[in-house]
């Protein structure tokens, strides 16, 4: 009996385990998780061979996380926009994507400075690029020479350049009577009603200019 103003007792415990059973009660169950992780783990081992010595991810932009919240983040992006391409050398989108470079023809830049920090990026990788000739005996213009294509057996089976997020060292000092003496909460205060009135300062002055 339920006592006192509790909820009464109406829990479902027939659950049906049963492959052929039916309803929204029906319980999926997977036994072959380790299974399908090996079959996965050799799905990529075999993919890796078939294209090797090509590396089996592609190279990916340096972009911002979007909203306010995350924006102070970089990750790696979809793909290069056809701007980064055309200011690092590169011919077309098309030709891009040959030679391991994600490209994404919707994304355009905003910032000079990561315009230029991927532009760099490419460069980069440029310089490291090896590119097989379809053909040893009639090899392309572009194509990288014997010498190079014969050290060139390393695969690169995870991220191509990835981030570098590495933390600067914590400097540790001692604490001096100047740093006891300020009032980093005044002082903050100070430039925010500064910054908040900067625009009527510059309005009042321009019309007295007039």
């Amino acid at each position: 009996m339920v006592k006192h103003n509790n909820v009464i007792p109406n829990i479902h415990c027939h659950k049906k385990y049963c492959a052929s059973s039916r309803g929204p009660l029906h319980v999926k169950i997977n036994l072959n998780q380790a299974q399908r992780k090996k079959i996965r783990r050799q799905k990529r081992a075999a993919k890796a061979a078939l294209v090797a010595p090509r590396p089996l991810k592609q190279l990916r932009p340096i972009v911002n996380c979007p909203t306010q919240r995350y924006n102070s983040k970089v990750r790696l992006g979809r793909g290069f926009s056809l701007e980064e391409l055309k200011a690092a050398g590169i011919v077309n989108g098309k030709y891009a994507r040959t030679i391991g470079i994600a490209v994404d023809h919707r994304r355009y830049n905003r910032s000079e400075e990561k315009l230029q920090i991927n532009v760099d990026r490419l460069k980069e990788y440029l310089s490291k690029l090896v590119i097989f000739p379809k053909k040893a005996s009639k090899p392309y213009k572009g194509d990288s020479s014997p010498e190079d294509c014969a050290l060139a057996t390393t695969q690169v089976t995870g991220t191509i350049m990835p981030i570098d997020k590495s933390k600067p060292a914590v400097e540790i000092v001692d604490v001096t009577d100047d740093m006891k003496s300020f009032d980093a909460y005044v002082t903050m205060r100070h430039a925010r009603k500064e910054t908040k009135v900067a625009g009527q300062r510059v309005s009042v002055a321009n019309r007295k200019k007039d």
